[in-house]
């Protein structure tokens, strides 16, 4: 059989990974190395070589874009569609198998997906149903807390209180959130993962067919799987299957929401017989880029180890730039900018990385006023505005009258004269009942016990979801959204605000129409699925990722950790300043510094052609000055792949020299009202001697050895140092 197709453009390494014998194999694959080459060619030589079945096979990544590429280059390498094959997110899959076995889950056969408001909004009744104060309570905190636990694959059964009260207060929200989940059959994005596993767990035989089924298991970006996603892929895998994990340890960035770099640390433990092969082949960056990279990441301990590398040259050297403060930083990047543009560069070839969202709008405002039209990476997306969410929250209660966020999200909007005085009425109702809000205000207005407009509003309501639901049910999908935004009011609602805010919101309405001309596909192994629940699912889905929309000509900002698989030919990292970057926050936490070192070594690699790296000697955030010496990841970046653009006054590298001065003497060009050897004091570091001073006006400065932290360089208009002797 001829497979030259499938392996002619891969290197060594990449090959010797895609023909690999059956069994537990680990991908090292370095920044730029090429993995989703090597997953999709794997996928492509199982079936077209090894003659493994699609059905067989399961493919799981972290992001529906990326599913969704994997599945369009291994059908073009096929040159056919992969048909049953399982290729999705970690949510993905899970909803999918929870579809086809929802009586196994315990769960309804319309049940709901939460995305993360409307979670916050159940959490929110949990709290005010148990009497507790929000403002001692906060929802955000507590849903924070009850996805953490199921990340963790702990019910609130399984967790001990240890005797604290906060911890005790917290499991038993976490308890009467779920019960209230479970009576409106809804899930929320932790719980289909949670749910998956322990449908799994506890079903023998279903287990045992899923094992079987799927011979082969290909995991991208291994090391951002937190515990559930680890504990779900190796009760799949079971004993037998062959799994196929590609990652990069020294990538493991997202420690803060729950991933374990521990699990790619662990893997060749916990899979006896794992073939480990690296891929150090970088295809992006330049030779000097990516030396500094390797030795920056050197300095981690926790890691599995590998050697980037390119054959492409070693290209320019690494800009660092130490500025006066934040503004001087940011017209700085955006002079470089412009050059780059003026040298016949686009404006959608530079990123500015930060590490801390508040940074970005001294950079914002520069770019501003430069005239240069930038984006900021990582903004609201479609399935996300109010307005749309409006409109899906009648769809869902017309698919599932149970779902009780729905309910409340869709019964006074528009407005129709239902208050917090009826709903909490209707609330208590429910809760005393057990019974959903929508059965529980069936009851009440049975019973007559709301009076006069309130009544009618809440039965005309009901009335209405009703008619939707008769008028639509034999209606094309796009009809059918058509029909539910214009006659539940929403349009017109939407209509009457004349402002710009208001008529993109009826825009946004308009499309959500045209995306409804193109529903999902209903795979064929649940034919009971309506177009409608898909169309919900896979909004709820995609509202789930924080994805940025495709790149415009503008300049890009974005934190570090939204840069994370991009990459651009130019690139700036702002903030390079110890306590900001690395955190202060990280340097107190035993261990953390590793992860932030981690989030460094990604950001160099984003490069492509050039990365500077700059900082602010005096930086105003938060509200607060903070006078900072250089990030410590500076001096694990050796000097010769650095290129210090003011070199006469070594201000970017007190950390790993001494400045050599001159004898103490005065020069003529002294604008400080400072000479060296004056012994000053300043507020936060103590006491010192004045070595060197330089600049004038606003940004004079001068260098101070103080005899507790050192030498720094310090504005002078902001220093406020006190002389205490001459020199």
């Amino acid at each position: 059989m001829d497979v030259s197709h499938i392996l002619d453009s891969l290197n060594t390494e990449q090959r010797e990974a895609v023909t690999a014998d059956a069994g537990p194999l680990l991908i090292q694959a370095g920044a730029g190395s090429g993995k989703t080459r090597v997953l999709t060619h794997r996928i492509a030589w199982l079936n077209q070589v090894e003659g493994v079945s699609p059905f067989s096979i399961l493919a799981v990544t972290f992001t529906n874009k990326a599913a969704g590429e994997m599945r369009t280059r291994v059908q073009e390498l096929l040159n056919s569609s992969i048909g049953p094959m399982w290729v999705g997110t970690f949510h993905g899959l899970s909803h999918r198998f929870l579809r086809m076995h929802w009586k196994e889950a315990k769960l309804p056969q319309a049940f709901q997906i939460l995305d993360s408001e409307d979670q916050k909004r159940m959490v929110q009744r949990s709290i005010r149903g148990l009497d507790l104060d929000e403002t001692r309570w906060p929802p955000r905190t507590a849903m924070w807390y009850i996805n953490a636990k199921k990340d963790e694959g702990l019910r609130p059964e399984h967790i001990r209180d240890e005797g604290d009260p906060t911890e005790l207060q917290l499991i038993q929200i976490y308890k009467a959130y779920q019960t209230a989940c479970d009576l409106a059959g809804a899930v929320d994005f932790a719980e289909l993962l949670l749910r998956a596993l322990e449908t799994l767990r506890d079903n023998e035989e279903l287990l045992q067919h899923y094992q079987q089924r799927f011979q082969h298991v290909l995991v991208d970006e291994f090391q951002d799987t937190n515990t559930i996603q680890y504990a779900w892929l190796r009760l799949l895998a079971g004993q037998h299957s062959s799994i196929f994990a590609v990652g990069d340890d020294d990538q493991s960035i997202y420690g803060w929401r729950g991933a374990k770099v521990e699990n790619i640390l662990n893997f060749s433990h916990d899979f006896p017989g794992t073939h480990v092969i690296r891929l150090e082949r970088n295809y992006r960056s330049t030779g000097t880029i990516l030396k500094a990279a390797n030795s920056l990441i050197e300095y981690n301990s926790d890691r599995l180890g590998k050697n980037l590398w390119t054959d492409i040259g070693d290209g320019d050297p690494i800009t660092f730039y130490s500025a006066y403060n934040e503004g001087d930083e940011a017209n700085f990047v955006i002079e470089r900018v412009m050059d780059h543009i003026n040298t016949g560069g686009s404006r959608s070839e530079t990123a500015i990385l930060y590490r801390s969202n508040a940074q970005s709008r001294v950079l914002e405002e520069a770019l501003f006023r430069s005239g240069l039209p930038y984006r900021v990476y990582g903004g609201m997306r479609f399935f996300e505005r109010m307005e749309i969410k409006d409109a899906l929250a009648y769809m869902r209660l017309m698919s599932l009258a149970d779902d009780d966020i729905s309910f409340e999200r869709a019964v006074n909007q528009p407005p129709r004269g239902i208050g917090d005085k009826t709903l909490g009425q209707i609330r208590n109702a429910a809760r005393e009942a057990g019974v959903s809000l929508w059965h529980a205000s069936a009851e009440i207005l049975a019973a007559n016990a709301l009076k006069g407009r309130a009544s009618k509003a809440v039965g005309e309501f009901m009335k209405l979801i009703i008619k939707l639901r008769q008028e639509t049910a034999d209606m094309a999908l796009d009809s059918m959204v058509e029909h539910i935004i214009e006659h539940s009011g929403l349009l017109e609602h939407y209509k009457k605000d004349r402002s710009d805010k208001g008529e993109a919101r009826v825009e946004n309405l308009q499309e959500l129409v045209g995306a409804a001309s193109t529903p999902p596909e209903v795979p064929d192994d649940m034919p009971d699925m309506t177009p409608l629940d898909a169309f919900l699912s896979n909004a709820a889905l995609e509202a789930g990722e924080n994805q940025g929309d495709e790149w415009e000509d503008c300049v890009q900002l974005m934190t570090l950790h939204s840069a994370k698989g991009l990459e651009f030919p130019v690139v700036f990292i702002t903030g390079m300043e110890q306590g900001l970057f690395p955190s202060q926050r990280s340097i107190e936490e035993s261990g953390k510094v590793e992860e932030e070192r981690r989030l460094c070594y990604v950001g160099v690699t984003r490069a492509e052609r050039k990365l500077y790296l700059t900082m602010a000697e005096h930086r105003r955030l938060y509200g607060k000055d903070h006078f900072s010496a250089p990030s410590k990841f500076i001096s694990e970046i050796p000097s010769e792949h650095l290129q210090e653009i003011r070199p006469r006054m070594n201000v970017s590298r007190p950390m790993l020299q001494t400045p050599q001065r001159k004898a103490a003497t005065v020069r003529d060009d002294n604008k400080t009202g400072l000479t060296v050897g004056q012994r000053v004091r300043h507020s936060k570091f103590g006491e010192g001697t004045v070595t060197d001073y330089e600049g004038q006006g606003a940004h004079a400065r001068v260098f101070v050895n103080f005899e507790s932290v050192g030498s720094k360089w310090l504005v002078m208009a902001y220093a406020n140092l006190e002389v205490l002797s001459t020199a």
